[in-house]
């Protein structure tokens, strides 16, 4: 058998205890927040059928998918997002539940990327879809929920990039250019190629004027969105579908300021992004230290139509829980699991192993994570353990003590320790 048994699959990575507890805290951390905004929880399968995950998503992301032929001949896929699952979800099973749907996912996706730093083809990600409103205020509730994911695991400085596709399309549409080519001048403009999608514009009989137009929305951006809306404005004041899409995002971005929420955005009138379903708003989070994005969404009107259920329309993000991750390492954030109430319980002696038994079963029900030392090792050896494992507190059970219905408590920091009775120990480990 070759060495190759012995390394991961490239893109594909092991978590190390430290590194999975990062990811679990972000995806609980998701979860509450889905509590508070009263997203319901979904889990829709891992592999698909094809059609259903290539609908809408974008050639680039095509060409990236995990495809495959099963034994019963059928081209299927592993999920490369979770938006395409959700909406068939909503589409079928949940077609009469009444509106709005607010749901949320979490849980595993894959993209054939080149692996490079916070892009890899197996990856993590929190989704949140709000289904059954066109108003303004279901795009800033996805917002400011996102604002909160962020400020709630403790990242600092991240900022907002947000635009709006419908002020583009509209432009394109009403120059004849076609849904194949706005596709790619959209998926142009998520890789920053300007001027390349200036090249596909023109290809496609865009007028000069057009072009000149598109060549200053892409120029234009910044942090003071009524001076950005004011200047899109005037660039697409012949275009009346366009003024319309600005008036939303205007709307948008009046009710997350009003609403108290301080979200840090930029207006960036050039801004889109790969998937070919999105219709109106989308954005993207970013902190200083990481160039690529930590989530990204937007709206998307006409995907359920997709299978056959009729207009619904949506609106999400999905957040990268692993990229989150890397970002709190990026700024040095300690995460906020209670390490404190970590305890290693260690039995002297064979004859106090029952007892060691008796006293871990006690922490637990008070509330503490304990470990029971059970390679029966000296308790100098089982300290200097604990201490690389960063456990707080360990609870020595001795003959000498029990007698006297006591144990040893060390503080593993101090590097102290004092006798404690039974009675009061889970008190002294809470104070």
């Amino acid at each position: 058998m070759s060495s190759s048994f012995r390394r991961t699959v490239r893109g594909m990575r092991d978590f190390l205890p430290e590194e999975a507890e990062k990811l679990r805290f972000i995806e609980q951390s998701a979860r509450e927040v889905a509590k508070l905004y009263g997203y319901e929880e979904v889990i829709t399968p891992l592999v698909e059928n094809f059609e259903l995950l290539a609908a809408k998503i974008g050639e680039e992301n095509r060409k990236r998918m995990y495809v495959f032929e099963d034994l019963g001949r059928r081209k299927v896929a592993l999920r490369p997002e979770f938006t395409a699952s959700v909406a068939r979800l909503v589409a079928t099973k949940m077609q009469s539940f009444p509106k709005p749907l607010r749901l949320f996912s979490a849980g595993s996706l894959y993209r054939y990327d080149e692996p490079q730093f916070g892009r890899y083809r197996e990856f993590w990600q929190a989704n949140f879809e709000l289904f059954g409103s066109t108003e303004p205020e279901a795009d800033a509730e996805i917002l400011v929920l996102t604002d909160d994911s962020m400020r709630k695991i403790g990242l600092r400085d991240y900022h907002f990039k947000v635009g709006h596709v419908g002020i583009l399309r509209s432009i394109l549409s009403q120059e004849k250019i076609g849904d194949e080519q706005q596709n790619w001048i959209m998926q142009l403009l998520d890789k920053k190629q300007w001027d390349e999608a200036l090249g596909i514009a023109k290809e496609a009989g865009a007028s000069e004027e057009c072009l000149d137009n598109l060549e200053k929305l892409f120029k234009t951006r910044g942090k003071d969105p009524e001076a950005v809306v004011r200047d899109i404005g005037e660039l697409v004041k012949e275009y009346p579908e366009a003024l319309k899409a600005l008036q939303n995002i205007n709307e948008i971005i009046g009710l997350v300021s009003k609403s108290g929420a301080e979200v840090d955005l930029v207006l960036d009138a050039g801004f889109a992004r790969g998937l070919e379903y999105y219709t109106g708003i989308v954005f993207e989070t970013f902190v200083p230290e990481m160039k690529v994005a930590l989530a990204g969404g937007g709206r998307y009107d006409r995907l359920i139509e997709l299978f056959g259920a009729g207009k619904i329309p949506g609106v999400g993000v999905a957040q990268g829980i692993d990229r989150m991750a890397l970002a709190l390492e990026r700024q040095g954030a300690i995460l906020r699991a209670d390490k404190a109430r970590k305890v290693l319980v260690i039995p002297v002696g064979h004859e106090m192993v029952s007892a060691a038994f008796h006293v871990s079963i006690l922490l637990r029900k008070g509330g503490f994570y304990v470990q029971l030392e059970v390679t029966r090792r000296s308790v100098a050896r089982a300290l200097s353990d604990a201490g690389k494992k960063g456990i707080a507190h360990a609870v020595i059970v001795g003959p000498t003590e029990m007698r006297e219905g006591k144990v040893v408590l060390r503080d593993m920091m101090k590097r102290s320790q004092e006798t404690v009775s039974l009675e009061g120990l889970i008190e002294k480990l809470e104070s």
